[in-house]
Protein backbone atom coordinates (compact mmCIF):
# COMPACT_ATOMS: atom_id res chain seq x y z
CA UNK A 1 0.00 0.00 0.00
CA UNK A 2 2.93 2.37 0.65
CA UNK A 3 5.26 1.37 -2.29
CA UNK A 4 5.29 3.94 -5.26
CA UNK A 5 5.48 1.41 -8.18
CA UNK A 6 1.77 -0.01 -6.46
CA UNK A 7 0.43 3.75 -7.88
CA UNK A 8 1.64 3.34 -11.20
CA UNK A 9 -0.37 1.97 -14.75
CA UNK A 10 -0.08 2.11 -18.25
CA UNK A 11 -1.88 4.89 -20.46
CA UNK A 12 -1.23 5.19 -24.50
CA UNK A 13 0.45 8.62 -24.86
CA UNK A 14 -2.32 9.78 -27.51
CA UNK A 15 -4.85 9.98 -24.40
CA UNK A 16 -2.79 12.76 -23.00
CA UNK A 17 -5.12 15.22 -23.70
CA UNK A 18 -3.57 18.26 -26.02
CA UNK A 19 -6.44 20.29 -25.93
CA UNK A 20 -9.90 21.28 -24.23
CA UNK A 21 -12.66 20.30 -25.40
CA UNK A 22 -14.72 22.33 -27.59
CA UNK A 23 -17.42 22.29 -24.77
CA UNK A 24 -16.44 22.42 -20.84
CA UNK A 25 -19.42 20.41 -19.58
CA UNK A 26 -19.31 17.93 -22.96
CA UNK A 27 -16.45 15.96 -21.49
CA UNK A 28 -16.70 12.48 -20.26
CA UNK A 29 -17.61 11.78 -17.10
CA UNK A 30 -16.83 8.33 -15.18
CA UNK A 31 -19.42 7.60 -11.78
CA UNK A 32 -17.83 5.31 -9.24
CA UNK A 33 -19.18 3.82 -6.16
CA UNK A 34 -17.16 3.49 -3.94
CA UNK A 35 -19.27 1.00 -1.77
CA UNK A 36 -20.58 -0.94 -4.74
CA UNK A 37 -17.64 -0.70 -6.59
CA UNK A 38 -19.71 -0.27 -9.90
CA UNK A 39 -18.29 2.24 -13.01
CA UNK A 40 -21.16 4.10 -14.92
CA UNK A 41 -20.10 6.15 -18.13
CA UNK A 42 -21.92 9.75 -18.57
CA UNK A 43 -21.28 13.02 -20.18
CA UNK A 44 -20.60 15.82 -17.51
CA UNK A 45 -23.26 18.02 -17.90
CA UNK A 46 -25.01 14.82 -16.21
CA UNK A 47 -23.55 16.20 -12.93
CA UNK A 48 -26.96 17.85 -12.38
CA UNK A 49 -28.68 14.45 -12.21
CA UNK A 50 -25.92 12.72 -10.24
CA UNK A 51 -26.08 15.48 -7.49
CA UNK A 52 -28.84 16.38 -4.70
CA UNK A 53 -30.50 19.22 -4.08
CA UNK A 54 -28.66 18.91 -0.18
CA UNK A 55 -25.51 18.81 -1.27
CA UNK A 56 -23.01 20.88 -0.70
CA UNK A 57 -20.77 21.88 -3.67
CA UNK A 58 -17.40 23.36 -3.10
CA UNK A 59 -15.16 25.08 -5.85
CA UNK A 60 -11.74 26.56 -5.46
CA UNK A 61 -11.89 29.90 -7.03
CA UNK A 62 -8.22 30.67 -7.40
CA UNK A 63 -7.21 32.15 -10.88
CA UNK A 64 -4.18 31.02 -12.98
CA UNK A 65 -1.29 33.85 -13.66
CA UNK A 66 0.51 34.01 -16.65
CA UNK A 67 3.61 32.94 -14.92
CA UNK A 68 5.62 32.09 -17.54
CA UNK A 69 8.38 34.40 -19.42
CA UNK A 70 10.48 33.80 -22.33
CA UNK A 71 13.29 36.09 -22.41
CA UNK A 72 17.39 36.47 -22.80
CA UNK A 73 20.06 35.99 -20.58
CA UNK A 74 23.40 38.34 -21.22
CA UNK A 75 25.12 36.28 -23.54
CA UNK A 76 21.95 36.13 -25.52
CA UNK A 77 21.29 33.13 -24.89
CA UNK A 78 17.17 31.47 -24.20
CA UNK A 79 15.73 32.25 -20.48
CA UNK A 80 12.60 30.93 -19.26
CA UNK A 81 11.01 31.79 -15.88
CA UNK A 82 8.15 30.20 -14.43
CA UNK A 83 7.01 32.33 -11.35
CA UNK A 84 6.00 30.15 -8.08
CA UNK A 85 4.66 32.70 -6.03
CA UNK A 86 2.86 35.88 -7.23
CA UNK A 87 2.63 39.05 -4.73
CA UNK A 88 -0.12 39.26 -2.62
CA UNK A 89 0.33 42.45 -0.91
CA UNK A 90 2.54 44.08 2.04
CA UNK A 91 6.22 43.31 1.21
CA UNK A 92 5.18 41.81 -2.15
CA UNK A 93 2.83 44.39 -3.38
CA UNK A 94 2.90 45.08 -7.03
CA UNK A 95 3.12 48.76 -6.80
CA UNK A 96 5.96 49.76 -5.11
CA UNK A 97 8.27 49.31 -8.66
CA UNK A 98 10.04 46.03 -7.61
CA UNK A 99 9.47 43.14 -5.49
CA UNK A 100 11.38 39.34 -4.95
CA UNK A 101 9.86 36.09 -5.86
CA UNK A 102 10.36 32.24 -6.24
CA UNK A 103 10.77 30.86 -9.55
CA UNK A 104 12.13 28.15 -11.64
CA UNK A 105 14.48 28.93 -14.32
CA UNK A 106 15.05 26.92 -17.49
CA UNK A 107 18.45 28.07 -19.53
CA UNK A 108 21.50 25.98 -20.85
CA UNK A 109 23.88 26.64 -18.00
CA UNK A 110 22.44 27.83 -14.33
CA UNK A 111 22.38 31.78 -14.11
CA UNK A 112 25.23 32.83 -11.88
CA UNK A 113 24.27 35.02 -8.78
CA UNK A 114 24.08 38.64 -10.28
CA UNK A 115 23.02 37.77 -13.55
CA UNK A 116 20.70 39.92 -15.46
CA UNK A 117 17.77 38.30 -17.61
CA UNK A 118 16.11 40.34 -19.88
CA UNK A 119 11.82 40.08 -21.06
CA UNK A 120 9.67 42.17 -23.34
CA UNK A 121 8.74 45.86 -22.72
CA UNK A 122 12.11 46.80 -20.48
CA UNK A 123 11.13 43.82 -17.60
CA UNK A 124 14.52 42.75 -16.41
CA UNK A 125 15.45 40.39 -13.26
CA UNK A 126 18.25 39.75 -11.51
CA UNK A 127 18.61 36.16 -9.13
CA UNK A 128 18.40 36.69 -5.14
CA UNK A 129 19.25 33.48 -4.53
CA UNK A 130 18.92 29.49 -5.34
CA UNK A 131 17.67 26.72 -2.95
CA UNK A 132 16.00 23.48 -3.11
CA UNK A 133 15.53 23.48 -7.15
CA UNK A 134 14.21 27.25 -6.64
CA UNK A 135 14.90 30.39 -7.93
CA UNK A 136 14.23 33.92 -5.61
CA UNK A 137 14.16 36.40 -8.37
CA UNK A 138 13.79 40.33 -8.24
CA UNK A 139 12.38 41.41 -11.08
CA UNK A 140 13.55 45.03 -12.40
CA UNK A 141 14.34 47.54 -14.98
CA UNK A 142 18.38 47.79 -14.13
CA UNK A 143 19.35 45.53 -12.01
CA UNK A 144 21.26 42.38 -11.87
CA UNK A 145 20.71 38.59 -10.27
CA UNK A 146 21.74 38.42 -6.49
CA UNK A 147 22.56 35.18 -5.35
CA UNK A 148 22.19 31.16 -5.81
CA UNK A 149 21.75 28.54 -3.36
CA UNK A 150 20.97 24.90 -2.79
CA UNK A 151 18.66 24.91 -6.36
CA UNK A 152 16.23 27.36 -5.53
CA UNK A 153 16.15 31.02 -7.02
CA UNK A 154 15.18 34.29 -5.53
CA UNK A 155 14.31 36.43 -8.32
CA UNK A 156 13.88 40.42 -7.73
CA UNK A 157 11.53 42.28 -10.37
CA UNK A 158 11.99 45.71 -11.09
CA UNK A 159 9.51 47.73 -13.17
CA UNK A 160 7.68 51.02 -13.74
CA UNK A 161 3.95 50.80 -13.51
CA UNK A 162 1.82 48.10 -12.86
CA UNK A 163 3.57 44.76 -12.71
CA UNK A 164 0.43 42.74 -12.75
CA UNK A 165 -0.79 44.27 -15.79
CA UNK A 166 3.08 43.90 -17.48
CA UNK A 167 2.96 40.20 -16.45
CA UNK A 168 -0.80 40.07 -18.12
CA UNK A 169 0.87 41.49 -21.42
CA UNK A 170 4.45 39.73 -21.49
CA UNK A 171 3.84 35.94 -19.63
CA UNK A 172 2.61 33.37 -21.44
CA UNK A 173 -0.43 30.67 -19.69
CA UNK A 174 1.56 27.76 -17.83
CA UNK A 175 0.47 24.48 -19.53
CA UNK A 176 1.76 21.56 -17.58
CA UNK A 177 4.31 19.81 -18.87
CA UNK A 178 2.76 17.13 -20.54
CA UNK A 179 1.33 19.05 -22.99
CA UNK A 180 3.55 19.50 -25.70
CA UNK A 181 2.73 22.23 -27.42
CA UNK A 182 2.90 25.80 -27.08
CA UNK A 183 0.32 27.77 -25.24
CA UNK A 184 -2.54 29.98 -27.41
CA UNK A 185 -4.86 32.39 -26.71
CA UNK A 186 -7.28 30.12 -26.20
CA UNK A 187 -5.69 28.75 -23.23
CA UNK A 188 -6.02 32.32 -21.60
CA UNK A 189 -9.78 30.79 -21.36
CA UNK A 190 -9.59 27.02 -21.48
CA UNK A 191 -6.69 26.60 -19.12
CA UNK A 192 -9.14 28.62 -16.49
CA UNK A 193 -12.29 27.64 -14.59
CA UNK A 194 -15.74 30.00 -15.36
CA UNK A 195 -15.42 30.94 -11.58
CA UNK A 196 -12.00 31.83 -11.33
CA UNK A 197 -11.03 35.37 -9.28
CA UNK A 198 -8.17 35.40 -7.01
CA UNK A 199 -5.16 35.67 -8.93
CA UNK A 200 -2.64 33.20 -7.72
CA UNK A 201 -2.38 30.10 -9.33
CA UNK A 202 0.60 28.80 -11.63
CA UNK A 203 -1.84 25.27 -12.63
CA UNK A 204 -5.33 25.13 -12.88
CA UNK A 205 -7.80 22.98 -10.13
CA UNK A 206 -8.55 21.21 -13.37
CA UNK A 207 -11.84 19.43 -12.03
CA UNK A 208 -13.78 23.24 -11.96
CA UNK A 209 -12.30 23.10 -15.97
CA UNK A 210 -15.74 21.13 -16.84
CA UNK A 211 -18.07 23.47 -15.22
CA UNK A 212 -20.16 26.17 -17.57
CA UNK A 213 -21.83 28.84 -15.92
CA UNK A 214 -25.21 27.40 -17.46
CA UNK A 215 -24.90 24.23 -15.85
CA UNK A 216 -23.69 25.80 -12.49
CA UNK A 217 -26.72 28.24 -12.57
CA UNK A 218 -28.47 24.51 -13.14
CA UNK A 219 -26.90 23.24 -9.97
CA UNK A 220 -28.13 26.18 -7.80
CA UNK A 221 -32.19 26.27 -9.22
CA UNK A 222 -32.17 22.87 -8.41
CA UNK A 223 -31.03 23.17 -4.75
CA UNK A 224 -27.17 22.72 -4.74
CA UNK A 225 -25.96 25.07 -2.20
CA UNK A 226 -22.57 25.86 -4.17
CA UNK A 227 -19.53 27.69 -1.91
CA UNK A 228 -15.57 28.69 -2.74
CA UNK A 229 -12.50 28.50 -1.11
CA UNK A 230 -9.25 29.46 -2.92
CA UNK A 231 -6.14 27.23 -2.59
CA UNK A 232 -3.24 28.05 -4.92
CA UNK A 233 -2.11 25.69 -6.93
CA UNK A 234 1.35 25.55 -7.50
CA UNK A 235 3.61 23.69 -9.53
CA UNK A 236 4.77 21.49 -6.87
CA UNK A 237 1.97 19.58 -8.43
CA UNK A 238 3.86 18.18 -11.40
CA UNK A 239 6.72 17.16 -9.08
CA UNK A 240 7.06 13.33 -9.78
CA UNK A 241 7.44 11.41 -5.94
CA UNK A 242 10.93 10.16 -5.90
CA UNK A 243 11.15 7.58 -2.56
CA UNK A 244 10.09 4.12 -2.72
CA UNK A 245 8.11 3.95 0.46
CA UNK A 246 5.62 7.05 -0.37
CA UNK A 247 5.49 7.65 3.77
CA UNK A 248 8.82 9.07 3.09
CA UNK A 249 7.91 11.78 0.22
CA UNK A 250 7.59 16.00 1.74
CA UNK A 251 4.16 17.14 -0.40
CA UNK A 252 4.81 20.88 -1.45
CA UNK A 253 2.72 23.87 0.49
CA UNK A 254 0.09 25.87 -1.32
CA UNK A 255 -1.51 28.94 0.45
CA UNK A 256 -5.35 28.74 1.06
CA UNK A 257 -8.33 30.69 2.24
CA UNK A 258 -11.40 29.49 3.48
CA UNK A 259 -13.80 32.57 4.35
CA UNK A 260 -16.34 32.42 7.40
CA UNK A 261 -19.32 31.88 5.40
CA UNK A 262 -18.30 28.78 2.94
CA UNK A 263 -17.25 27.01 6.67
CA UNK A 264 -20.32 28.30 8.25
CA UNK A 265 -22.60 26.42 5.43
CA UNK A 266 -20.40 23.32 5.35
CA UNK A 267 -20.23 22.61 8.95
CA UNK A 268 -24.29 23.06 9.23
CA UNK A 269 -24.66 21.12 6.40
CA UNK A 270 -22.25 18.45 7.48
CA UNK A 271 -24.13 18.72 10.53
CA UNK A 272 -27.14 18.02 9.18
CA UNK A 273 -26.40 14.81 7.30
CA UNK A 274 -25.87 16.03 3.86
CA UNK A 275 -22.77 15.47 1.28
CA UNK A 276 -20.01 17.72 1.14
CA UNK A 277 -18.85 16.86 -2.77
CA UNK A 278 -15.28 18.69 -3.84
CA UNK A 279 -14.58 19.67 -7.14
CA UNK A 280 -11.18 18.49 -7.52
CA UNK A 281 -8.29 17.59 -4.93
CA UNK A 282 -7.46 20.97 -3.99
CA UNK A 283 -10.90 21.48 -2.51
CA UNK A 284 -10.07 17.69 -0.86
CA UNK A 285 -6.84 18.60 0.70
CA UNK A 286 -7.80 22.14 1.91
CA UNK A 287 -10.74 21.23 3.31
CA UNK A 288 -9.02 18.22 5.36
CA UNK A 289 -6.04 21.10 6.44
CA UNK A 290 -8.84 23.20 7.84
CA UNK A 291 -10.55 20.84 10.10
CA UNK A 292 -10.12 19.63 13.40
CA UNK A 293 -11.01 15.81 14.26
CA UNK A 294 -14.03 16.02 14.53
CA UNK A 295 -14.52 17.43 11.08
CA UNK A 296 -15.51 20.89 11.54
CA UNK A 297 -13.92 23.46 9.27
CA UNK A 298 -12.45 26.44 10.53
CA UNK A 299 -12.42 29.53 8.50
CA UNK A 300 -8.74 31.12 8.20
CA UNK A 301 -5.80 30.97 5.60
CA UNK A 302 -2.51 29.68 5.73
CA UNK A 303 -0.37 26.80 3.66
CA UNK A 304 -1.51 23.78 3.37
CA UNK A 305 0.84 20.88 3.18
CA UNK A 306 -1.28 17.96 3.64
CA UNK A 307 -0.45 14.71 2.00
CA UNK A 308 -2.83 12.07 1.75
CA UNK A 309 -2.09 8.77 0.84
CA UNK A 310 -4.04 5.65 1.88
CA UNK A 311 -4.68 5.22 5.49
CA UNK A 312 -5.75 8.68 5.90
CA UNK A 313 -9.21 9.51 7.24
CA UNK A 314 -11.57 11.44 5.79
CA UNK A 315 -13.40 13.63 7.86
CA UNK A 316 -15.21 16.31 5.58
CA UNK A 317 -15.34 15.22 2.14
CA UNK A 318 -18.22 12.81 0.67
CA UNK A 319 -18.31 12.92 -2.90
CA UNK A 320 -15.19 13.84 -5.15
CA UNK A 321 -15.17 15.55 -8.91
CA UNK A 322 -11.85 14.73 -10.24
CA UNK A 323 -10.03 14.43 -13.59
CA UNK A 324 -7.44 11.30 -14.07
CA UNK A 325 -4.21 11.93 -12.40
CA UNK A 326 -0.08 11.08 -13.73
CA UNK A 327 0.78 7.46 -12.44
CA UNK A 328 2.77 7.47 -9.58
CA UNK A 329 1.83 11.30 -8.70
CA UNK A 330 0.71 12.05 -5.17
CA UNK A 331 -2.79 13.39 -6.24
CA UNK A 332 -3.26 9.63 -7.42
CA UNK A 333 -2.59 8.32 -4.07
CA UNK A 334 -5.58 10.92 -2.37
CA UNK A 335 -7.57 9.59 -4.63
CA UNK A 336 -6.76 6.01 -3.72
CA UNK A 337 -7.39 7.04 0.15
CA UNK A 338 -10.52 8.01 -1.20
CA UNK A 339 -11.99 5.06 -2.91
CA UNK A 340 -9.40 2.68 -2.39
CA UNK A 341 -6.51 1.69 -4.75
CA UNK A 342 -7.90 -1.24 -6.42
CA UNK A 343 -10.62 0.74 -6.87
CA UNK A 344 -9.32 3.96 -8.47
CA UNK A 345 -6.66 1.37 -10.50
CA UNK A 346 -9.81 -0.56 -12.14
CA UNK A 347 -11.42 2.38 -12.92
CA UNK A 348 -8.58 3.89 -15.39
CA UNK A 349 -8.07 0.40 -16.60
CA UNK A 350 -12.44 1.22 -17.55
CA UNK A 351 -11.21 4.66 -18.70
CA UNK A 352 -7.93 3.51 -20.81
CA UNK A 353 -10.76 1.10 -22.56
CA UNK A 354 -13.17 3.38 -23.44
CA UNK A 355 -10.83 5.81 -24.42
CA UNK A 356 -11.25 8.68 -21.98
CA UNK A 357 -8.43 11.63 -21.98
CA UNK A 358 -6.79 12.09 -19.09
CA UNK A 359 -5.11 14.75 -16.95
CA UNK A 360 -5.23 18.43 -16.91
CA UNK A 361 -7.41 18.82 -20.60
CA UNK A 362 -8.98 15.60 -20.08
CA UNK A 363 -12.09 14.04 -18.09
CA UNK A 364 -13.24 13.74 -14.90
CA UNK A 365 -14.62 11.49 -12.67
CA UNK A 366 -17.27 11.25 -9.92
CA UNK A 367 -16.22 9.35 -7.15
CA UNK A 368 -19.29 8.70 -4.34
Amino acid sequence: MFLLRNYNYNLPEELIAQNPVAQRDRSKLLLVDRKTKMLAHHRFYDICDLLSPSDVLVINNTAVIPARLVGQKETGGKAEVLILRYPDGGKDRMDTGEFICRCMIKTSKRPKDGATLFFDQGLKAKIVNFKDGIYRVKFLYNGKIVNFKDGIYRVKFLYNGCFEKLLDRIGRIPLPPYIKRTDSKEDRTFYQTVYASQKGAVAAPTAGLHFSESLLEKLRKKGVKVVAITLHVSYGTFLPVRVSDIRDHRIHSEGYFVGKQTADVINREKANGNRIVTVGTTCVRTLEYASNQSGVVAHGSGNCDLFIYPGYGFKVVDAMITNFHLPKSTLLMLVSAFAGRETVLKAYEAAIRERYRFFSYGDAMLIV
